[in-house]
Order: structure tokens, then sequence, then C-alpha cells
């Protein structure tokens, strides 16, 4: 398995606790730190997108929704890398893409396109410029 530098934070945001445990599990298997809320809300009120170099999230929220997180960072001037996640149709896919994603993935989805998609996220088309733990 490729492993990741440990210093590379992905935040993930589902409100599906197996579902958290088992994208934990896989991220951390390729050497991603990870960090796991279970709401929008929880996601902002950490400050984490300061931290995180990739943004892993669920549409469908209990509050929030996925979409409305990311055109709230994006209003607030945020660069973080967002892969949406989904259960949902085409027409989710479409609006997904218009709110500026690396990737859409239905679930349920492979891990190689998940891996892929971060891999790309963090690759040189969302370079951040300091990627130490510091």
């Amino acid at each position: 398995m490729p492993m990741a530098d440990q210093c590379k934070v992905i935040a993930v945001v589902d409100d599906d606790p197996t579902f958290q445990k088992a994208i934990a599990s896989l991220l951390t298997a390729y050497g991603f730190a990870t960090r796991v809320f279970a709401s929008a809300e929880a996601f902002l009120d950490s400050h984490a997108a300061n931290e995180a170099a990739c943004l892993v999230l669920d549409i469908h929220l209990s509050g929030m929704s996925g979409l409305e997180l990311r055109q709230r960072l994006k209003a607030g001037g945020s660069q973080l890398p967002v892969i949406f996640i989904t259960a949902a149709d085409d027409a989710i896919q479409t609006q997904a893409t218009k709110a500026g994603c690396v990737a859409c993935l239905h679930k349920p989805f492979a891990a190689d396109s998940l891996i892929s998609a971060i891999n790309l996220a963090i690759g040189a088309g969302f370079r951040r410029e300091k990627w130490d733990c510091e």
C-alpha cells in the first residue's frame, strides 16, 4: 500500500458513525492522519479547515448540508479541496461539481477511488504552501 505523509490531515464530515469509522480506518491504513466530524457545524467549530489538507464531505448531513458547508468555506476564502460523497443521484453530482470539488463519489465506492481522489486533491493542482506538522 502506498504511504502518505502523516502530516497531511484529512478531515471527514459524515453523520453515519459506521461510515466514519470505516473511512478513518481506511485513511489510517494509507498513512493519513484523520479528523472525523459528525456535522458541518462541528467541523466549523473545530477550525479544522485551517489544518486539513483535504475535506471528505457527505452532501446529505443533518443540519447544514455538505453543499452549504462548501459554499460557506468558499465565501470565507478557503481553498481547501473537497471530495463530496453521496448516495444521491446525478442531479446532486452536478450541484457538487458546480460547488467546486475534486471528485464526487457515490456510496458505496471503491477504496481506491477515494485514495486516488485524495492524492489528486493534495497533489500538484491543490498544493498548499506548508505541509509541516508544527
